[in-house]
């Protein structure tokens, strides 16, 4: 069965999802950076998670300077998992209600001019 390639104007690439079956989440998993989640998405998230929002940004979030970043597991030297990501299933255990951030990857604005990095980071990413 051949999946449908996702592609996007302005980028090189294109994602195929099925490579995602293969992968161990490296778009979860490696050095430490900011997951990004907006006011809408951590009301939509603690919804999911039936917590109330102050409880889940207690628990799941850094506050950075006016914004918010999901917190990340430490699981060696330089490398971290984001913390709703579930290291047995190698799957995002929030997936209906990942932020925004989530859910453009690959498609982000650094991989234009850093094509060689996500082709290093994503299997899944594919020659146009």
């Amino acid at each position: 069965i051949l999946s449908e390639l996702i592609k996007k104007d302005g980028f090189n690439f294109a994602f195929d999802p099925k490579g995602c079956d293969s992968c161990s989440g490296n778009c979860c998993i490696g050095e430490s950076g900011y997951i990004w989640i907006n006011t809408q998405e951590i009301k939509a998230l603690a919804l999911n998670l039936n917590l109330d929002v102050e409880e889940l940004k207690r628990r799941y979030l850094n506050k950075i300077s006016y914004k918010y970043s999901i917190k990340e597991i430490k699981l060696s030297s330089n490398n971290f998992a984001c913390s709703f990501f579930n290291l047995e299933k190698k799957q995002c255990s929030i997936y209906s209600v990942r932020p925004n951030q989530c859910r453009t990857f690959p498609f982000w604005d650094y991989f234009k001019e850093n094509e060689k990095e996500v082709y290093k980071e994503c299997p899944a990413i594919k020659n146009l």
